[in-house]
């Protein structure tokens, strides 16, 4: 039985709302810059190669953030370090809204890169801790959800702000919950599962080697394979470039942020639809769903792109990328970040999550780099025809290693994937494994 003390029932929706704004500024600073990037060019007189490092300097900082975040949420308690997010996120948003050239827009989208990559690993590891297990995969989709929201909302405000051209405004909007996400995390409780793991352990330093433990080992091949194929199977390349798939496959594209904003909405809405469906479906079955689903709507959009130009092709074309979108939304979206802060033992949680992150932001900026000179080289049909591969694989995967863990405490999937892992784990002294206490998440 999990029997960690979790918060009552109104300060867990209160604490989650706080936490979850982090998943809010991690969309929204991903997503204000692609309508902020066209009025800044103009501004800074920016090349191409500045553009790219404009936007790729947030995908490097929260690498960097998401891997350098593990040891402080280990050392300092989730709390501390949700609110130096907080901290982060606000004071990027106000170099970004001052900066006065490109090397200071660069290093104030550096230093959003590393709050966001950090909320990435802390914000659904905290909320995956306060949770009771009925609750726990509709409290972490709640970051997804939020996520969502936040590129959104991002869109939108590129929209309201077009007319004036005022990129400064855009950016001046995420200070709105920044502020409030630092308020609200200097308020809240530190993770219980924190607080019970420090006491046991005597500290936190012993956490060394954690990763090496079997279950461990088996939560990282899941976790990391999971965030490869998240990036692999091309959420981002559609995130980032439907408005140049669009015009590739005969659309008109003038109203670029328009186009966004569509897809945007479509994945706000798929990722609410999974709330309800995370802790009663489950794990596995959203995941399968999802991946199928994006496979076969990858599969049509190749072939949409192999046949001859027209009115019902370009429709299909755009068809399918909403039914990727949705598919994507609705499963591997937030399953990922679940299982991400679900699989790992309570000494590797921080660290396992880094990783995972690390791995995902890491895929994310190759995707990003290679989408538009892969589709140059073979052809946007060739290259969504490899996505669907990916996403057809990971249903293998999936099918063969990822373990169900709806209505499971913390300590209950921690024994199987022991179990999962064999009689290494026989002998813990031999392995260096911690070895699983019952009643212990």
């Amino acid at each position: 039985m999990d029997d960690v003390p979790r918060p009552p029932a109104a300060r867990l929706g209160l604490c989650t709302a706080v936490v979850a704004l982090g998943g809010l500024l991690f969309g929204f600073d991903t997503g204000v810059i692609s309508g902020a990037l066209l009025f800044i060019r103009t501004d800074f007189g920016l090349d191409s190669f500045e553009e790219g490092a404009v936007i790729s300097a947030l995908l490097l900082g929260a690498a960097v953030g998401a891997l350098g975040s593990a040891r402080p949420a280990d050392r300092f308690g989730r709390k501390k370090v949700l609110v130096a997010i907080a901290l982060t996120f606000t004071l990027g948003l106000i170099a970004a809204v001052s900066a006065g050239d490109f090397p200071e827009l660069v290093a104030a989208r550096a230093v959003l890169g590393l709050a966001v990559g950090s909320a990435s690993t802390v914000v659904p590891l905290y909320l995956a801790e306060i949770a009771p297990p009925r609750l726990r995969g509709r409290l972490v989709t709640a970051n997804q959800i939020l996520l969502t929201v936040g590129i959104l909302v991002s869109y939108l405000i590129n929209l309201g702000f077009a007319g004036s051209a005022d990129w400064r405004a855009m950016f001046a909007v995420g200070l709105v919950p920044s502020v409030a996400m630092l308020l609200g995390t200097l308020a809240i409780p530190e993770s219980p599962e924190w607080l019970r793991g420090r006491a046991g352990s005597g500290s936190a330093s012993r956490t060394k080697g954690a990763l090496g433990s079997p279950a461990a080992r088996s939560a990282l091949v899941i976790g990391v394979t999971l965030a490869a194929v998240q990036q692999f199977g091309g959420i981002n390349s559609i995130i980032y470039y439907a408005p140049s798939i669009m015009a590739r496959a005969g659309l008109p594209a003038a109203d670029s942020i328009t186009y966004s904003v569509v897809i945007g909405a479509v994945n706000v809405v798929a990722t609410v639809a999974a709330v309800p469906l995370i802790d009663r479906a489950g794990r596995r079955p959203l995941l399968l769903f999802s991946l199928g689903g994006m496979a076969l709507s990858l599969l049509a959009l190749g072939l949409a792109f192999r046949l001859p130009p027209g009115p019902v092709t370009n429709v299909a074309a755009l068809v399918c990328m909403v039914a990727y979108v949705a598919s994507f939304a609705i499963g591997l979206g937030p399953v990922f970040w679940i299982l991400a802060a679900e699989l790992f033992p309570p000494q590797a949680r921080a660290r396992g999550g880094a990783v995972c992150a690390l791995v995902n932001w890491a895929a994310n900026f190759v995707v990003g780099q290679m989408f538009l000179p892969a589709a140059d080289l073979v052809g946007e049909g060739w290259v969504f025809w490899f996505f669907a591969a990916v996403s057809a694989g990971a249903v293998v995967f999936v099918l063969r290693r990822v373990p169900e863990t709806k209505n499971r405490s913390l300590a209950d999937v921690q024994r199987e994937l022991a179990r999962r892992s064999g009689p290494a784990i026989a002998d813990p002294a031999r392995t260096g494994a911690t070895p699983v206490v019952p009643g212990r998440g």
